[in-house]
């Protein structure tokens, strides 16, 4: 891959990413995937942490970094050979949420200590036993066959185009379909798709600077409250992608509820907001 010609939109992303090519300097231990002035940096690290009964577990770790990083907080995916697919999902899981309680900032080599000192501590939890599972693959550790759908009310957009854009981008770079709906006063986010990709998002939502207070000031969101949550229904039926829609009558927004066979879910969490 040439990247001579890239040049990053963050300098504290191309200090980190430098800083661990060197940490990670084995073969093979670091590799870049993807550069871009638009998307940020991914790449992977490959890493062992030690298992349940003191053997070496083979880890490969993969993180992106977007433009707003560290501002925001990383992706984060990850494989091995060594463990079964609901334990890929948990140590997932429990990286993200380390990774919230961390400063803002850079956070990536932080993050693969602590997974090298806690993967068998993480592996024992209940839910990520599953022994009788084969070996996960990077896709099958992200991706859960049954669809999510959950429902956001924001309270406000004051910096509405740059808020706008950054929710888009968040859709599109977790593969999240829905509708982010503005009626009036009423701003709502509609989102459907993997579980934990749904969590990824709303840890971008809560600690990205994404809009500005009263004084014009960068700000993340406080104000943001789930509506509704539930695992995808058979009668629900899937966005083919993520758009942002204005309603002018509560008519219209019902009929984009109902068509996507969600007509109870606005009865019962939106009617009540628009009337």
């Amino acid at each position: 891959m040439e990247e001579r010609g890239w040049v990053s939109s963050s300098l504290e992303e191309e200090e980190e990413v430098s800083a661990l090519s060197a940490i990670f300097s084995g073969p093979s231990e670091l590799a870049v995937l993807s550069r871009s002035e638009t998307d940020g940096t991914t790449f992977r690290i490959a890493t062992s942490a030690q298992g349940l009964s003191g053997e070496e577990v083979q880890l490969k770790l993969v993180f992106h970094l977007p433009v707003s990083y560290p501002s925001c907080l990383p992706g984060i995916s990850m494989s091995s050979e060594h463990l079964t697919r609901a334990q890929c999902l948990e140590v997932k899981e429990k990286l993200l949420e380390q990774a919230e309680k961390l400063p803002s900032g850079p956070m990536v080599h932080e993050l693969v200590l602590w997974i090298q000192e806690n993967l068998r501590h993480v592996i024992q939890q209940p839910g990520a036993a599953g022994g009788r599972e084969k070996p996960a693959s990077l896709t099958d550790a992200t991706a859960d066959p049954q669809p999510w759908v959950v429902l956001l009310r924001l309270d406000h957009m004051r910096a509405k185009a740059k808020y706008v854009k950054m929710v888009e981008k968040w859709a599109s770079d977790l593969r999240l379909t829905g509708r982010l709906m503005f009626m009036g006063k009423i701003i709502l986010i509609l989102l459907q798709g993997d579980r934990n990709s749904i969590k990824e998002y709303m840890v971008l939502q809560k600690t990205t600077k994404v809009d500005v207070d009263s004084s014009r000031r960068k700000c993340k969101e406080k104000m943001i409250s789930v509506l509704f949550e539930t695992k995808a229904q058979t009668e629900h039926r899937r966005f083919l992608a993520f758009e942002v829609k204005e309603y002018s009558t509560v008519d219209e927004l019902q009929k984009e509820f109902e068509a996507a066979g969600l007509k109870e879910l606005f009865s019962g969490f939106v009617l009540g907001l628009v009337k």
